[in-house]
């Protein structure tokens, strides 16, 4: 909100300059952003009046003028300005005075002719319009006076950043309350006379969509002049608010705006048929608006209409078709209340965004409008001439709002201000707001002002007990607090180390949103509804989660296109899983998730360049399950999932639950997706690894291991894990470690079997093994994974 400060002081008179009127508005929540001066800096600039204008003899484009200035001899000034002419009024800079940039003025010659000054234009004034000629001043202007007082040109622009719930501030009565309030002074209304009916010409009004209009005011205006110009103190006092002047009747209804808060809008009566009527556009009905800008109305937007055609978008544009020109004899004047919902978000549809739109839409106090028709009246008749009717009005009681009533209880004012202010103090505070407050058992009863439809509930009221209290005000007190340390178990797995573990492995953390696309994530949970979101920023983001892998993959190809041939990334993030046994029906399961593809290493001219695989990621997943120091408590096993290739792909267990899967996208999806090259995953509960068992201290053998390598042909069914964790359920203690190194089909090979090579170590903490100790062990591995699996010792 942009306004004069001499037009605020017009409306009240704090004791205040301006540095404290914007420090004061500042801290009470209207934020002064910037402060400009309405023109540039220059002296010596008076009011004159052409008394001889004529052709200059030499120069078609210069006049030769006689100006007086209240001097002891007319001025003789040479200009090139069209506009000039016998009589007028205009700046003068005559010699010795000083405009922009510290230029004084002196005589000089144009063409022959001797020039003691020159005749001002806006814009070499410091003046922001759009210069066309010179300045023409008022005619009762009296000759001699500084130009700079006559214009009040020492005025500044003064720009209010208002936050969305204070559009009664959008306006200079409201800024005027504001200050008044501020600062314990009473506020002048603008006094005029209401202009009584002259005529009898009404316009029918009916409201058909009484929900969203909810009254709307009407008045004709006959014989006015659009041809004559806004007066200059009006053009001016909308210059300084960033309104351009147009012509005296879009003038008048923008300053009845700027000064009441109350948009307005006039049509040209002759292009009215029938009568008006406030209705929802019709499907497929369209409106050339101002400007010549034609657009196809939405089913939800408000429009004025008259008995044939839409009028107008209601509380946003007129349309060119009925808008006042040059022609126009006649006007039919409006003011109206539309909801703020029935605005909101309609301008922006149609690419809009005007000052009207822009007040409706946070909202219009409800008891103005009728006020504001008489100022609008009052202002055109007294600048363009006319005859006024009667105000015909329509609306819907039972939709207006009504007023409230809030109670302010004074534990709850204590309790949020952490602060006690008198009860005296708070009732003149809340008085000054305009409220209507009464005493109760327990605070206070409030009633609320009309232009105050911000404040809805008992913490509204406080805040603004605390804001016009001053929170610089309230004194700084230093909380009690006990503190308590956190409780933390040395079992629990940091996250923070998973995620180190990970990036020195050569991965790269993402965060993907966790609203996805539901199409894409049907394809990865086929058999899981996800939750869908009623208002989504898109439909490629209205579904919540339900695997990490959706955002991993497209973040994948995101790389992809931008030409990167290896690529790690892993995420750790929410998941919103349907339960119907959760409280909110929905479960919150974090997970770790990662994805590997492309090439196995950096290109490098001593390793081979080689593409990743299956076992590439089962590695760095081991990895982390080792940070558990329960990693033979995992198993890895083969299981069928719809987003994964069939063949290379497995579940994780731990304890017989599945908490996890890893494998390699289905080609299927990774053409859905557009991955290019195969794509390994894996997704693993953290729950499941975030718990550790800690180390132990143990002595350390000082004798010599020993390894012993055995092959066995088992069932080509068996997993080969299975076997070699066997080996470690022995009796025996000599057997510290089993691993697989080999595994064979082949010729020699019964078929339906399989030939696994299994590494076993073998060590005693207490003295060097003998060839007997190690053929016992070695036999008692051989003749357990007989019993167990059947197996043979392959020769």
């Amino acid at each position: 909100m942009r306004f004069s400060e001499s037009w605020l002081r017009e409306w009240i008179k704090p004791a205040v300059n301006r540095e404290e009127l914007a420090q004061q508005m500042t801290m009470a929540g209207l934020e002064v952003d910037d402060i400009e001066a309405v023109a540039g800096k220059f002296t010596g600039v008076v009011v004159g009046e052409v008394i001889e204008c004529c052709q200059h003899p030499d120069n078609e484009k210069l006049r030769v003028t006689k100006v007086n200035v209240a001097g002891e001899e007319l001025l003789d000034i040479v200009c090139g300005a069209l506009n000039c002419r016998l009589g007028l009024k205009v700046a003068v800079a005559p010699v010795g005075a000083v405009l922009l940039g510290d230029s004084k003025i002196k005589k000089e010659t144009l063409c022959g002719q001797l020039s003691n000054g020159i005749l001002c234009s806006f814009s070499e004034l410091g003046i922001d319009i759009e210069p066309n000629g010179i300045m023409e001043l008022p005619k009762d202007a009296v000759i001699g006076t500084d130009v700079r007082k006559l214009l009040n040109l020492n005025d500044v622009s003064i720009n209010v950043e208002l936050t969305a719930n204070r559009a009664d501030c959008l306006s200079i009565r409201g800024l005027a309350r504001e200050v008044g309030v501020l600062n314990h002074a009473e506020v002048t209304d603008p006094k005029f006379n209401k202009i009584s009916p002259v005529i009898d010409d009404k316009v029918s009004i009916a409201i058909e969509a009484p929900r969203v209009c909810l009254r709307y005011l009407g008045r004709v205006v006959r014989n006015v002049n659009v041809k004559v110009t806004s007066p200059l103190w009006m053009q001016e006092k909308l210059r300084r608010s960033r309104i351009r002047s147009i012509d005296p009747i879009v003038d008048i209804t923008n300053y009845v705006m700027i000064e009441q808060g109350q948009p307005m809008h006039a049509f040209d009566l002759s292009k009215i048929e029938g009568g008006i009527v406030a209705r929802m556009a019709k499907p497929g009905e369209k409106l050339v608006l101002l400007g010549n800008n034609e657009v196809e109305l939405n089913d939800d937007t408000l429009v004025i209409a008259d008995h044939n055609k839409a009028l107008a978008i209601a509380g946003i544009l007129g349309g060119d078709f009925s808008s006042v020109k040059t022609e126009t004899k006649d006007i039919f004047l409006e003011a109206a209340f539309f909801t703020p919902d029935s605005i909101r978000g309609r301008a922006r549809s149609y690419g809009l965004y005007t000052d009207s739109s822009h007040r409706f839409e946070r909202g219009v106090d409800t008891s103005l409008q009728y006020h504001a028709m008489e100022r609008a009246t009052q202002l055109l008749i007294a600048s363009c001439g006319g005859e006024a009717g009667d105000i015909v009005a329509q609306e819907s009681k039972e939709y207006l709002p009504k007023v409230q009533t809030i109670l302010l209880r004074r534990t709850k004012l204590d309790n949020l201000l952490g602060h006690h202010i008198a009860s005296d103090e708070v009732v003149e505070i809340l008085t000054r707001l305009g409220c209507d407050v009464g005493k109760t058992t327990t605070g206070w009863s409030t009633k609320i002002p009309s232009w105050r439809f911000d404040i809805s509930l008992e913490e509204d009221l406080v805040e603004e007990v605390g804001r016009i209290f001053g929170y610089e005000n309230i004194p700084n007190q230093v909380p009690i607090t006990h503190l308590i340390m956190n409780e933390h178990k040395e079992v629990n797995q940091p996250l923070k180390r998973v995620r180190d573990l990970l990036v020195d492995r050569g991965y790269y953390e993402v965060i993907t949103y966790s609203f996805v696309n539901p199409a894409q994530q049907k394809l990865i949970v086929p058999d899981v509804d996800a939750l869908i979101l009623p208002y989504p920023i898109s439909v490629d983001m209205s579904a919540m989660r339900l695997s990490l892998w959706t955002g991993l993959l497209n973040t994948v190809v995101y790389n992809q296109k931008r030409q990167q041939p290896r690529i790690r990334l892993f995420e750790a993030g929410l998941c919103f899983i349907p339960d119907e046994s959760a409280e909110t029906g929905v479960r919150q399961d974090m997970m770790l998730a990662g994805v590997i593809t492309g090439l196995r290493s950096e290109e490098h001219w001593d390793i081979a360049t080689n593409l990743v695989d299956f076992f590439d990621l089962k590695g760095d997943l081991e990895s982390i399950l080792k940070l558990t120091a329960n990693e033979l408590a995992y198993n890895f096993k083969a299981a069928k999932h719809p987003a994964l290739h069939t063949g290379q792909s497995a579940e994780i267990e731990i304890y017989g639950k599945v908490v996890g899967y890893i494998g390699a996208v289905h080609p299927k999806l990774e053409k859905k997706f557009g991955l290019n090259g195969r794509t390994i995953v894996f997704e693993i509960e953290w729950d499941a690894i975030n718990q550790r068992i800690l180390p132990e201290a143990v002595d350390i053998s000082k004798f010599p291991s020993n390894r012993r390598d055995i092959a066995v042909t088992v069932s080509d069914k068996i997993e080969a894990e299975t076997v070699v964790r066997a080996c470690l359920a022995t009796d025996n203690a000599l057997i510290r470690s089993s691993r697989l190194f080999d595994l064979f089909k082949g010729r020699s090979v019964e078929e339906g079997k399989k030939s696994l090579a299994i590494a076993l170590l073998l060590q005693s903490g207490e003295r060097t093994l003998e060839e007997a100790d190690i053929s016992n062990a070695v036999s008692d591995v051989v003749t357990l994974l007989g019993h167990k699996f059947n197996a043979n010792l392959r020769d």
